[in-house]
């Protein structure tokens, strides 16, 4: 199935642990690139995501944001460091023995010391875990619509394949008419000296001529190519690059249909199948 480059998925997590959410934006690139923002205390996941991403994805430059807010269930505690308290309220006898002063530390006093407040260490363990399951289900969300929309760049591409078929058959319908045409304009300019040349020297330069003119193996591989861009889309595989590249073969034949064209309705096709190529072109760029 076509794929697109062009997505956005966004999936949420809310529980015991907090609340998390991943938001993956993906728009066309050559490679797959990836701009990751994690929170500070889960950074350490990073090479996890960028291999699952890796894993999973193909081309695309991707913005990929971690949002995390802790519940009751993930928050850091608080504790007392008992044995800094103890020197402490010790230090404060010693002082009011020397000193003959009776004040005391208050107890804001002391929470105010360095150290006194410890941050108990966090288990984020089960965090993580959520996180890249999370993870999973959003790379899902986003391959999904992907899809989504490479079904409606498939269609816009075969609608244009259409058109350019339908340009092929109309210059295959021109052509015997331009080159009768050429034929006869050639042979009245030349009437009036006709005597003095050698016709069978005349019949090899007009045949010349027409071959020249001819544009029956350009219109052979418009077709063939054409045929190929619709097996292609049917190809259960990456097919962007590919894509690309017969795309530059389908505007180099019709380049050259519109080099030879010595009628103002062939050039006219020829530059409605640049036109058409070109809108594919611009459509494919997104296709991975």
């Amino acid at each position: 199935m076509i794929s697109s480059m062009t997505a956005f998925a966004r999936e949420e997590y809310r529980g015991d642990l907090g609340i998390l959410s991943w938001e993956i934006r993906s728009v066309n690139h050559r490679y797959l690139e990836v701009f990751l923002r994690l929170p500070e205390e889960l950074r350490v996941l990073e090479p996890m995501v960028r291999e699952r991403l890796n894993a999973r994805l193909g081309r695309g430059k991707l913005d990929v944001c971690l949002k995390f807010k802790p519940g009751g269930a993930a928050e850091a505690g608080l504790s007392v460091n008992q044995r800094l308290l103890q020197q402490l309220m010790e230090a404060e006898r010693q002082v009011a023995d020397v000193t003959g002063l009776n004040e005391s530390l208050r107890t804001a006093d002391l929470l105010r010391w360095p150290g006194i407040l410890e941050e108990n260490e966090q288990d984020l363990t089960p965090v993580k875990q959520q996180a890249m399951i999370l993870l999973e289900t959003s790379i899902d969300s986003l391959i999904d619509n992907r899809l989504r929309e490479g079904v409606r760049l498939g269609e816009i591409i075969h609608q244009r394949c259409f058109g350019l078929k339908s340009q092929v058959d109309q210059v295959r319908e021109l052509m015997p008419e331009v080159l009768e045409a050429v034929r006869t304009r050639i042979s009245e300019r030349l009437s009036d000296v006709l005597d003095e040349l050698d016709e069978t020297r005349l019949e090899q330069e007009m045949v010349l001529m027409a071959q020249r003119l001819d544009v029956d193996e350009e219109m052979d591989r418009l077709e063939s190519h054409i045929a190929e861009v619709e097996r292609v889309l049917e190809v259960d595989e990456p097919i962007g690059r590919r894509l690309d590249f017969l795309m530059q073969e389908l505007n180099r034949e019709a380049n050259t249909l519109t080099s030879k064209s010595t009628n103002v309705d062939v050039t006219r096709a020829a530059v409605e199948m640049k036109v058409l190529i070109e809108q594919m072109r611009e459509q494919i760029q997104n296709i991975e």
